[in-house]
């Protein structure tokens, strides 16, 4: 390769980084807006706060820019003023979505939302239409270094509901009402949270292969790549093999 046409990639490599980066920053700084709006500006008193600063800090966002983001929210300095939207869809194979965001346009927000379905084999659809197929749930990571026999006891101490092997970590689940309380308790026992967030958890999911399978993966991440975009929910799974397949004809 030239050195003219190696630097020529390497650009294209870091301009599309910084381009993802810049998507980034701009998710994280709504949350911080989101949650600084809907909670106040004070961080101990505010969970969701909490967290979307500490998301930021882990992606190396400035700290003057998270000030003026919770400064935004809670009206100290005038900015766009973002709303909470939850979209709902349908996908390959009859997979239902929940596309949770953040926007100034609803109108805007609802026409690319539906070009992005179309394109991918779904339909954005009425409200009704896939949210009964999930449940709201707090959702608390611990990490691995945690024996089982720890976060049952755990859960029980918190007055969470249950918790799985998520793989890399633990996932406890809490009610909505009772996720606040658990995230304090945590904390408050000197546990390092991975994560906490509450989330749109699929009551069953639907297994999808084949095409169905690779459409579905393309929505989320089409969707996903949206800057009005927050969470992408979906009650579709993959088997292993499936995405072992997948992921080798890439």
């Amino acid at each position: 390769m030239s050195g003219h046409s190696k630097w020529a990639t390497i650009k294209r490599k870091k301009g599309a980084i910084d381009a993802a980066r810049g998507k980034l920053f701009t998710k994280l700084i709504r949350e911080i807006v989101i949650a600084a709006r809907s909670g106040g500006g004070d961080q101990a008193g505010n969970p969701r706060l909490r967290k979307a600063v500490l998301d930021a800090k882990s992606n190396q966002m400035p700290g003057d820019t998270i000030t003026r983001a919770i400064k935004r929210g809670t009206g100290e300095i005038e900015g766009v003023s973002y709303e909470e939207v939850l979209y709902e869809g349908t996908g390959p194979g009859g997979t239902l979505f929940l596309v949770e965001g953040t926007t100034d346009n609803r109108n805007r927000t609802a026409a690319e939302f539906r070009k992005i379905f179309d394109k991918n084999n779904g339909a954005l659809a009425g409200g009704g239409s896939a949210a009964w197929a999930f449940t709201r749930k707090g959702q608390i990571e611990l990490g691995r270094e945690l024996s089982e026999d720890k976060v049952m006891e755990t859960v029980v101490e918190v007055g969470a509901e249950d918790y799985e092997d998520a793989g890399e970590s633990w996932l406890i689940s809490t009610s909505v009402d009772e996720f606040a309380q658990s995230v304090s308790a945590l904390e408050a026992a000197g546990l390092e949270l991975k994560g906490s967030r509450l989330a749109y958890v699929p009551n069953a999911k639907k297994e999808v292969r084949g095409r169905d399978a690779e459409v579905c993966l393309n929505l989320v991440d089409a969707l996903d790549e949206h800057d009005d975009v927050a969470n992408v929910y979906a009650d579709f799974d993959i088997p292993d093999d499936e995405m072992a397949r997948i992921e080798s004809a890439e």
